[in-house]
């Protein structure tokens, strides 16, 4: 086990979602790890504190490393920043490493940052990305199509009312803040009773993940990370909505060989040699003391894998079920 570092001086220190048990699941932690969505350096700290020998934290969005100056140079040379992609994450590391760390979707830093233009509680610029390139949500939503920007709806948020946002998204563009955009979907439909989710949440993730194009650069990363990963390298994803969770379940499912052979009136198939093996037999939540602290990691999902000596090879796009809006580029 590296020796411990010196311990950072703030006093409270951001603690991400299932870190418990991810760090349990993983354990021992030795070695060369990533944590391939950085944000606020939950996980990173984690992992260093636990014993990780060192940690590369990847983030696309540059101001999160401002963010950690404070404290990062505490775990000295243990501790290497880079701006990118997860998806680009073999890449960074430069060589093998011992585990991978993927925590998918917005953060909660994100989101209460006006600025940043993910609320629809806050008034901001009407942007949503993650870094500071490409088009934002309001060129997309003032460019696309009423069929594009219904299938962006549909598909991403699993909005039922996606046909008819849509329609009033067109209707009343242009449109450059989150507000004003928000209070056009909010009359679109019922409104809102006490305990339910705000109106604008299935489409703001809709949009959300079409500017990200997060779900090619989930399916991207988790190839990534097979790549990388040293045989018996564990991965942990954790997942805050169905979609990414089914993603990451089917891409598991593919690598460790425990897709099935489905219908016997399909044609057999062709065995592959496994890449992984599952630590976590099913997905893990968070337990009732953790959402008594935090009540956004309600819908949290935690999976882990190890991985074997099998060759590393992609899982196709098609059978990892990524939802697929008929919609041109317009990140």
């Amino acid at each position: 086990m590296a020796a411990a570092a010196a311990r950072p001086t703030d006093p409270a220190p951001h603690v991400p979602v299932l870190l418990g048990p991810l760090l349990a699941a993983v354990a021992p932690v030795a070695g060369l790890w990533v944590d391939g969505t950085f944000g606020a350096g939950g996980y990173a700290r984690g992992l260093l504190e636990a014993g990780a020998d060192r940690v590369i934290g990847i983030d696309r969005d540059p101001s999160v490393f401002r963010m950690a100056q404070s404290w990062a140079g505490a775990y000295g040379d243990r501790l290497t920043l880079a701006q990118g992609t997860f998806s680009e994450l073999d890449r960074i590391a430069g060589g093998p490493v011992d585990g991978v760390v993927l925590d998918l979707g917005v953060s909660s830093m994100q989101l209460d940052q006006a600025e940043r233009g993910f609320s629809f509680q806050k008034d901001g610029p009407l942007d949503m990305r993650m870094g500071d390139e490409g088009p934002t949500a309001a060129d997309l939503v003032n460019t696309a199509t009423e069929v594009e920007i219904a299938d962006i709806l549909f598909h991403y948020g699993e909005e039922r009312a996606a046909r008819r946002i849509a329609r009033a998204i067109v209707a009343a563009r242009p449109f450059s803040r989150t507000l004003q955009l928000a209070a056009v979907i909010e009359r679109c439909l019922p409104r809102q009773k006490p305990g339910q989710s705000h109106p604008a949440t299935r489409s703001f993730q809709a949009i959300r993940i079409a500017v990200n194009d997060e779900f090619g650069q989930l399916a991207e990363g988790l190839a990534a990370a097979e790549r990388a990963l040293k045989p018996g390298g564990r991965l942990a994803v954790v997942t805050f909505h169905s979609l990414e969770d089914r993603i990451v379940k089917r891409f598991f499912q593919l690598r460790s060989g425990a897709q099935g052979q489905g219908s016997r009136h399909a044609p057999e198939r062709a065995q592959v040699e496994p890449a992984f093996r599952m630590i976590t037999r099913r997905a893990v939540a968070p337990d009732e003391a953790e959402l008594a602290t935090n009540p956004r990691a309600r819908s949290a999902k935690l999976r882990v894998g190890q991985r074997t000596d099998a060759p590393a090879a992609e899982a196709p796009r098609a059978a990892l079920g990524l939802p697929k809006p008929a919609l041109k580029d317009h990140r």
